[in-house]
């Protein structure tokens, strides 16, 4: 794939460091976010920019709540690869599990962030069967461990034109 410009979208559910994972790697990404519960949630969509290698590599941040899904579905047209970010620190749900099983049948490259992994309770062996064959990393987008590494890995992999997934 001999593209300069790449769109990556971002899922998950609500609260699995979606929006920390793009400023992890764009600290000058933008959110569209509303206050919810005295918490701060996106409701239309996070976006980044960052370089990896010669690809200028486009985030898009998808909302996590279900009642979004129609800006999921706006927000992944055209995209080249998803990214689906899981809390470690709990077992996948529904969710998770049918964001992936959607993903996977658009063919495109999928890779599991699972996200969390600084703290003592992240245990990533929980998604073991959610995630089957898909390449997984393991990171904490609050400190940021991983999540270059992550995202070069799975960039190279779509230049490459090998299906991470």
């Amino acid at each position: 794939m001999a593209r300069e410009k790449l769109k990556l979208c971002i899922f998950g559910t609500f609260n699995a460091g979606k929006s920390s994972l793009i400023t992890a790697l764009d600290p000058s990404a933008r959110h569209i976010e509303a206050d919810c519960d005295g918490e701060a949630t996106t409701i239309a969509l996070d976006f980044g920019r960052v370089r990896v290698g010669e690809q200028q590599v486009f985030l898009f941040g998808t909302p996590g709540q279900d009642r979004f899904e129609f800006a999921r579905k706006i927000l992944s047209r055209g995209m080249d690869g998803a990214i689906i970010v899981a809390d470690s620190t709990i077992a996948p749900d529904q969710m998770t599990r049918q964001l992936y099983s959607w993903l996977k049948e658009t063919g495109l490259p999928v890779v599991f962030m699972l996200n969390k992994c600084d703290l003592p309770e992240s245990r990533p062996s929980l998604y073991a069967e959610a995630v089957g064959d898909a390449s997984v990393h393991l990171i904490s987008a609050r400190t940021g461990e991983n999540v270059h590494e992550a995202l070069v890995s799975f960039v190279s992999g779509i230049v490459e034109g090998c299906n991470p997934a």
